[in-house]
């Protein structure tokens, strides 16, 4: 069978209706299972678990599946929240609701978006670091019994097949996956062989937009399947320097499918479905080295949909990042993230406390330069604490007494100093790998660490930094902040759509250009939308390729999030801040922001996904970077005054953004500047 690619598809079938409806008895019995649950949700409402299983059980066989069997918990929240379009105010409301307590495990969608994570197959890798894992059955640095990769061994490292069984597997828990984002994991993305980039992320989105429709091509692909085959399973013992590439090489050269039929045209094809289809992209993420990053890579990543980048910088000196063969310089790090925010892209920084040749001191000094050179800043931050794994080389350093692991009160004093530091432009994604504990020799084992450290954080007492910003607080809200990075703060599940938003704006350097975190906030200072907004400065080296770009004399909107429950396109819920113009309010402010300050052009680096959005608001359809025209700052007031109505909860948006904090900012000789 000869799988079609989706472009080439006729165009009835790419048009028919997604999610085929239920048969007349289904529906009937699916709407009266919904009518019972509902009638019960005061009961059911509060309970979570086992104990909502056990509730929801007796509903389910009074309403059975006419052929025998029960319904999915995915069809009973489609079924509520098609009820609910047929319900009077509240008992829309209580549908709603219902349906939004019923998700299976509801943090995976909470940040707005849902998370699909895929894996590249086991290729040579460019680094030796000592610390790595070799487990030569996966990509180097990920273990066969981690569930991701499990996920995706189960899958033959497809990329079709990976991405449509995680979609499949969202929805059945209830999540809506209309708006995806991606993220392709497997050691150094950047070398891999373009031709394996571009089949990988053009069957990626494929499998979307399939999914979307209701397709399954999964049948047609098994013959593309990566097999491990011969490759062993993890040894208990230490790998020799370079055994993992010669071992992985070796099989490759069996089992590399003929890859020269990839194009860059069949992408740009997937690519055009996917920005209308039911399931976008709305966020691509790659990971890769410091020192595979540099201008013509960050314009093939964008040519491929990727907004983020997770860059491995794991040290921030020289001496240690050489002991651990690292295989790249400080220096290089700071300019590879000057390169990837000059081209707009999210940066999300991975720090390895612990590593050999380090001291907890010098791991707290670190934690604090993270957030202070101007050189570093990162958007998102990943603390990964060095465990040891058999296989990696640190084995032999561990057992003649050159490196041991902290003990646990000593990480968690470095990861309170992270906490402690963290401004609130920077989103803490992770504390701790996930590595399951049976793979780890010694070191952290506690999946719970963040947890301990924000107990000790508590215990202490202690008060953010640059606490000058709770000044600027409503009166009566709390001005004691613990964390005040994003992800402590975000709205999440206790979203109330009846408060006004504040808008604030945040300024901080960062390598030659000014940043402006511009961000929408309830009276208690949680989060609901943010923008991240770039001000180049001085060209550096990098400048001239992205003028090539299209981004001369422009500023760049590098990222524009709204927080709360992941929903349908077009939906709204009371229980969310999403889909209620308050992220064409933060573009607005942006504009403006960008005109005040000369710019010609709001550029915006903007996912596959997410290009009919900005083109609604006025930005072209370029496929790199859209753009709005600011040619003084009477057409970005008068195109905020489209896109926003000019107005949040009574207060007018230029006067809710502190000007006077910007003048004075964006003022500051060389850029110095920080956050109000």
């Amino acid at each position: 069978m000869t799988y079609q690619p989706l472009a080439e598809r006729d165009a009835a079938r790419r048009t028919r209706p997604p999610f085929v409806g239920h048969a007349e008895r289904e529906t009937h019995a699916l709407s009266a299972l919904a009518c019972a649950l509902l009638a019960d949700q005061a009961r059911l409402r509060p309970l979570s678990g086992p104990a909502l299983d056990s509730a929801l059980r007796p509903h389910m066989r009074r309403h059975p599946m006419p052929n025998g069997g029960f319904f999915s918990r995915a069809a009973v929240i489609d079924a509520l929240r098609s009820l609910a379009s047929s319900l009077p105010g509240d008992a829309t409301r209580d549908a709603l609701a219902l349906a939004h307590h019923l998700r299976a495990k509801p943090t995976r969608s909470r940040s707005g978006v849902a998370p699909v994570t895929v894996l590249t197959k086991p290729f040579p890798c460019p680094g030796e670091c000592v610390f790595c894992p070799n487990d030569v059955r996966m990509p180097k640095s990920y273990l066969s019994d981690e569930p991701g990769a499990q996920r995706a061994e189960d899958n033959g490292f497809h990329p079709y097949l990976q991405t449509y069984a995680r979609l499949a597997a969202l929805r059945a828990l209830g999540h809506q996956v209309d708006k995806v984002e991606l993220l392709i994991l497997g050691g150094t993305w950047s070398f891999y062989p373009e031709a394996y980039q571009v089949w990988f992320v053009t069957r990626c989105f494929e499998a979307l937009s399939d999914f979307g429709m209701g397709i399954d091509g999964r049948e047609a692909l098994q013959d593309e399947r990566f097999e491990l085959g011969t490759l062993p399973r993890a040894p208990g013992t230490a790998l020799a320097p370079g055994t993992y590439n010669r071992m992985v090489r070796a099989h490759e050269l069996t089992r590399t499918r003929d890859l020269s039929q990839a194009r860059w045209s069949a992408l740009e094809s997937a690519h055009a479905v996917n920005t209308h289809a039911r399931v976008r992209c709305v966020g691509l993420v790659i990971e890769t080295r410091p020192d595979h990053v540099n201008p013509t890579e960050a314009i093939r990543l964008r040519r491929l949909g990727c907004t983020k980048v997770q860059l491995g910088l794991q040290s921030l000196r020289d001496d240690v990042l050489a002991l651990n063969k690292r295989g790249h310089t400080h220096a290089q790090a700071c300019a590879a993230l000057a390169c990837l925010r000059t081209f707009g892209f999210k940066v999300l920084v991975h720090w390895m406390p612990n590593l050999l040749g380090a001291t907890a001191e010098q791991d707290k000094g670190d934690a604090r330069a993270l957030f202070d050179d101007h050189c570093l800043r990162p958007d998102e931050l990943k603390v990964y604490p060095c465990a040891l794994i058999e296989t990696a080389e640190l084995m032999r350093f561990y057992e003649n007494g050159a490196w041991a692991p902290y003990h646990e009160a000593t990480l968690c004093n470095i990861l309170v100093t992270v906490m402690r530091h963290a401004p609130r432009y920077t989103r803490l994604s992770r504390i701790v790998r996930d590595i399951p504990s049976g793979d780890i020799v010694v070191g952290n084992r506690h999946g719970n660490l963040r947890e301990n450290a924000e107990k000790i954080a508590r215990d202490t007492g202690f008060l953010a930094d640059n606490t000058a910003w709770d000044t600027a607080l409503p009166e009566g809200s709390s001005r004691r902040r613990l964390l005040q990075d994003l992800r402590a703060r975000e709205v999440t599940e206790r979203y109330d759509g009846s408060s006004p938003h504040i808008f604030r704006k945040t300024f901080y350097r960062c390598d030659t250009s000014v940043e402006v975190f511009i961000e929408a906030v309830d009276a208690q200072d949680r989060v609901a939308g943010f923008a991240r907004l770039r001000l180049p400065g001085d060209a550096p080296a990098t400048a001239t390729a992205a003028s090539a770009a299209g981004l001369r004399d422009a500023a760049l909107l590098r990222e524009l999030h709204v927080y709360g429950t992941a929903l349908a396109l077009g939906s709204r819920d009371e229980g969310s801040p999403q889909h209620r113009g308050l992220g064409r309010k933060l573009a607005a402010a942006a504009a403006l922001t960008s005109a005040r300050q000369g710019y010609r052009a709001l550029a915006v680096i903007a996912a596959v996904g997410t290009r009919s959005y900005y083109e609604k608001l006025g930005f072209s359809n370029d496929p790199l970077y859209p753009s709005l025209p600011l040619s003084n700052t009477a057409n970005a007031l008068a195109a905020a005054a489209t896109c926003s109505g000019g107005r949040e909860g009574g207060v007018e948006i230029g006067a809710a953004v502190a000007e006077e904090a910007e003048g004075r900012a964006v003022a500051a000789a060389g850029f110095e500047v920080e956050g109000m």
